[in-house]
């Protein structure tokens, strides 16, 4: 339980983000207000790439991060932390080969793209997949994460703070649409990042620094903790898993998930767009080092006697029960003030979750269900329909609550889920985009069969975990499953051969060189010299923490 000047800073942070994210929607930080459909829901496609950047990163980190990946560093150490470096591969695809056809083709949504690209059968799919996916991954899980956040650092009811929360967050969500979202989402994510560093130097200041840190791995032959990349040791991410089954995953979140390329959807231009999810992926370099970090630090502390981890209790297994150990760590290695900064970088990161996965929701609904049935529906309309829809998403989000809550780990258990339905959508957005000759029927066939099996291995891997399937780690099935998808689209391509349209036959890359060709900047903001500098640190990181 903590003090009033914690939870007063806490409360007032929830405040001043209410107020400046109703000033942002209503256009008083501009000189006019966007009452339009493309202004409400994608900004006016005015945003710069700062903003863009920082409202990715913002969408992506969210209070599961920062709880999870502790947990995750406390548990393995640095493993899941393939899960931020690897983004930046996925960011460069992002930028060099998805955006110039995303903002070629004036799309308000991903399903609208893949209708363009394919046919009305694949929008609809996807419209249903994401909704449904932006429901459970992006605000479900990130509510679950908050409340026991909440739950345990205020002793404050899970359920009536997080719907609290989201009371707060679905009004200047609703009321401003995509603006109001990206200019919070850049405040939230310089609140996050500082909360982050803050308990990040508390744990390196307590345990001494790194090599006293290391020494205490060396001692409890616990070294392997520092890799990135392992071989099989019992943690389920085998290195040729991250190799082979991380780009599935991130390709589906990065490049075809409304929720987060929504921001992209958004940009001023071309180079803005890509600049923009390049400046996401430096950005990603830095979790590894102030969220998964940070549990390898207490999981030292703990094993030297200065982190008490009694009050988290031990499983059945006698295993320390790891999922508090962050906001554990806030309350033993920070004064009263600093507390309350954190709790208010914990609310960023969960209050940008939820805004951004609310605004997209509105959007497919808005563009990809209703103005579908009724192509002549007014721009109000769209706006009300979209608000309606983010109300009932958020109602549905809380539901869920009891049901996700039964995961030990909340990060595995978002990336378990991942691994299951996005093989069959990386799949046709890679050879829609990449292959002259993927078929729209090819397209429609694979996302329902693909999806099918995706929910079926699911399924078993629960009900028979002993079984080939259940001791398969997920992101080595989402490879597999994957490899099945390709070879039924390529199959069913040539059995129904394309046939494009006027729109289809150039939404997808003739030559492999032509993204390097598009017109960029001059000096460093040079997409194609980021991407090579994102790139070459990544990799650089990856060979000194192998």
């Amino acid at each position: 339980m903590l003090g009033n000047l914690d939870l007063s800073i806490a409360i007032f942070y929830i405040m001043l983000i209410l107020v400046v994210g109703v000033l942002a929607g209503s256009g008083r930080f501009k000189k006019v207000k966007e009452t339009s459909a493309e202004g409400y829901f994608l900004a006016g496609k005015t945003l710069r790439w700062p903003a863009i950047g920082l409202a990715l990163f913002a969408t992506n980190i969210s209070t599961v991060h920062l709880v999870s990946l502790a947990q995750s560093g406390f548990d393995t150490g640095l493993l899941n932390g393939n899960f931020e470096w690897m983004a930046a591969f996925t960011l460069v695809l992002l930028a060099l080969f998805f955006v110039p056809f995303y903002l070629k083709s004036g799309v308000a949504t991903l399903p609208d793209f893949l209708e363009r690209r394919y046919d009305r059968a694949s929008r609809d799919w996807l419209t249903f997949i994401s909704i449904l996916s932006a429901i459970v991954i992006h605000i479900a899980f990130s509510m679950l994460a908050g409340g026991i956040v909440l739950r345990t650092l205020f002793g404050f009811n899970m359920y009536l703070s997080i719907t609290v929360i989201c009371m707060v967050t679905g009004i200047y969500t609703i009321l401003g649409g995509l603006r109001a979202v990206v200019v919070t989402e850049s405040i939230q994510t310089i609140v996050l990042l500082a909360g982050a560093f803050i308990i990040s130097f508390a744990a390196f200041d307590k345990m001494g620094g790194w090599m006293p840190m290391k020494a205490e791995l060396l001692k409890g032959n616990a070294l392997e903790r520092l890799s990135m990349l392992r071989n099989s040791d019992g943690s389920g991410m085998p290195w040729y898993a991250v190799l082979f089954g991380y780009p599935i995953l991130g390709i589906w979140y990065w490049c075809a998930d409304q929720t987060i390329v929504q921001r992209v959807l958004g940009a001023k231009d071309e180079n803005h767009g890509r600049v923009g999810a390049l400046f996401c992926g430096f950005l990603k370099i830095l979790p590894v080092f102030i969220f998964v970090l940070p549990g390898l630090f207490a999981y030292t502390l703990f094993k030297t006697g200065q982190l008490d981890l009694s009050s988290l209790g031990v499983d059945s297994q006698g295993q320390v029960n790891s999922k508090g150990i962050y906001t554990l760590m806030i309350t033993q290695l920070l004064p009263s003030g600093l507390i309350g900064v954190l709790v208010a970088a914990l609310l960023s990161g969960l209050m940008s979750q939820i805004s951004g996965a609310l605004n997209s929701i509105s959007t497919m609904v808005s563009y990809d269900i209703f103005k579908q049935r009724r192509p002549a529906a007014s721009d109000k309309q769209l706006i009300r329909i979209g608000k309606i829809a983010a109300v009932i998403a958020m109602g549905f989000s809380l539901a869920l609550l009891p049901l996700l809550d039964r995961y030990e780990s909340i990060f595995n258990g978002i990336n378990d889920v991942i691994a299951h339905i996005a093989p069959p959508i990386t799949c046709v957005f890679l050879l829609g985009v990449f292959w002259k000759g993927a078929s729209a029927i090819s397209a429609k066939l694979t996302l329902w069969i693909g999806s099918v099996l995706g929910i079926a291995v699911f399924v078993l891997n629960k009900l028979i975990p002993d079984s080939w399937i259940g001791q398969t780690p997920f992101m080595m099935m989402a490879f597999y499953l994957f490899l099945v998808c390709m070879i039924l689209q390529v199959l069913f391509s040539y059995v129904y051969p394309v046939q494009h349209t006027v729109q289809s036959r150039d939404l997808y890359w003739k030559n492999p060189m032509d993204p390097l060709r598009g017109k960029a900047w001059p000096g460093i903001g040079n997409y194609r010299i980021l991407s090579l500098l994102l790139l070459a640190i990544v990799v650089i990181l990856y060979v000194i923490f192998n």
